[in-house]
């Protein structure tokens, strides 16, 4: 059974990382914004799905490889250090994007779709996307120890955690996508403020790792 200081700690991490923009925070602030809140909240029940598709995938993956290879920890840390190093870099590079901006802005011009596509694309956009399986694999062993069980449940339980941190910060999004959206027009500053922040966090989170010792 894994400390709940550890499962905490996990939390803050599992947050640090959803505010994070990705094909999935796109996907869910565009749609809410162009379709409404309530396809919003369709495509995110997909994301969900995807999420538990990843996660149950990631699981048998963690149990067989973290007791078949010697030194799979300190190769799976490195590869998340430099996972979270990258996502910060790409917040605040010369030219990334705000994801609050409206899509007509970005000349899209999105159509609205059915419930069942909606939920289809919230789905196959989380389990498509490679990024989902690499953070899993890489940033879950950071908080799985053998000393406290089998490894396959210690990542069943990170994973319910990152998907209720998921969903909940996804569902304030979604309900604030378009408001969000018309202040950030009339505030552009903190649009810097937002990608520094979000820099920052994952930053502090590959440092961490970085220095921590293997379990």
């Amino acid at each position: 059974m894994l400390p709940i200081q550890d499962l905490l700690l996990f939390a803050l991490a599992a947050f640090g990382l959803v505010i994070s923009p990705g094909p999935n925070m796109i996907y869910l602030i565009s749609r809410s914004i162009t379709q409404g809140r309530k396809a919003g909240l369709i495509s995110l029940a997909g994301v969900i799905c995807g999420f538990l598709f990843h996660i149950v995938m990631v699981s048998f993956s963690l149990t067989a490889v973290l007791f078949a290879i010697p030194y799979a920890y300190t190769i799976l840390k490195t590869a998340g250090v430099i996972y979270l190093l990258y996502l910060a870099w790409q917040a605040i590079k010369p030219g990334s994007k705000n994801v609050f901006e409206p899509p007509r802005a970005r000349g899209a011009d999105l159509k609205a779709d059915t419930n069942g596509k909606l939920f289809r694309m919230g789905f196959f956009t989380n389990v498509l996307n490679p990024k989902v399986a690499v953070f899993y694999l890489s940033f879950f062993p950071q908080f799985i120890k053998p000393a406290y069980g089998s490894v396959f449940t210690q990542s069943l339980t990170l994973g319910v955690v990152q998907i209720m941190v998921s969903f909940t910060i996804n569902f304030i999004i979604i309900m604030l996508a378009a408001r969000a959206a018309r202040w950030f027009a009339a505030n552009p500053k903190w649009v810097r403020v937002q990608k520094w922040f979000m820099a920052s966090v994952l930053t502090g989170l590959a440092a961490k790792m970085a220095l921590d010792k293997a379990k």
